[in-house]
Parts: C-alpha cells; structure tokens; sequence
C-alpha cells in the first residue's frame, strides 16, 4: 500500500508537468484522444484540480478533478492512476484527498460516474449506486461515450 511518503498532492498541472497528464490521460479509454489544448481548457475551467505526483520522479501518477457549485453538489471525473501503479493503494489517497478536500467540505452530496467493476472501490467513500430511480442521461457527441 501506498503511503504519503511515497507521493505528493498538487493542487495544479505546472506548464512544465503537462505532458505527463497527457501521457497518464492516454492511458484511459475515455481520455485517449484529448488534446493538449482541451486538456489547458479542462484544468482552466474545473473547480478542483488534484495530482498525484510520485515523489522519487516528481512525474504525475494520478489525477482527478471535480466540478462544484460549493453548496449542493460536486461532480468527480477523471479518476485515473497510471497503468504501472494501479493496485498500489495510489487510487486511495487521491480518492482521500478529493473527498476530503477543504473546497468540498461543506457539499452536500458529491457524484462520480464509474464502470461497475470499480463501484466496490468507491464504496469505500460512501459512494452508492443506490440513487433511488435516477438514471444518468447523456447527450453526447463523443464517440466514445455513444455505446
């Protein structure tokens, strides 16, 4: 398991780190094809940014993000840990640092999409998949998301 001696959390992408996002985003399905210029977009425009940045190589090994109006909701998208340290316990302290996050502190209720293999995980969090009968609609023009 993963300790916090092993990584730190960044609240920012430096200009300088981005193209490890960008390596870590291509290995997500949902991510591959992002480009650099969205990905500027997407950390300019969200309202909680957080990196897992491996100490020993200062590379970022994990990233998420959320989207919040600071009071009834926040969204958290884009959870993803590096092919290499996946299992290492790096998903759990991000998952800890974003849920846990001072920003974040006073919502009263915060959501994530996952694929169903993953639900176990984010129990952890008090995350459920029981949401009454709400159902997640889309409207999408992303390829990858019209299945």
């Amino acid at each position: 398991m993963a300790g916090n001696e092993d990584v730190r959390i960044k609240d920012h992408i430096d200009d300088q780190q981005l193209d490890d996002l960008m390596e870590l985003f291509g290995s997500a399905w949902w991510m591959a094809n992002r480009t650099v210029e969205e990905t500027q977009r997407i950390l300019r425009e969200s309202d909680v940014v957080l990196a897992l940045v491996d100490s020993s190589h200062d590379r970022i090994v994990g990233f998420c993000r959320a989207l919040t109006d600071y009071v009834h909701l926040a969204l958290v998208l884009d959870v993803v840990i590096a092919p290499e340290h996946r299992g290492s316990g790096y998903g759990a302290v991000l998952m800890d640092a974003i849920v846990h996050n001072p920003q974040l502190a006073q919502v009263r209720s915060i959501e994530l999409v996952c694929q169903p293999e993953l639900v176990p995980f984010y129990r952890r969090w008090g995350f459920t998949d029981q949401v009454g009968n709400s159902l997640l609609m889309r409207r999408s023009t992303d390829p990858l998301l019209i299945r």
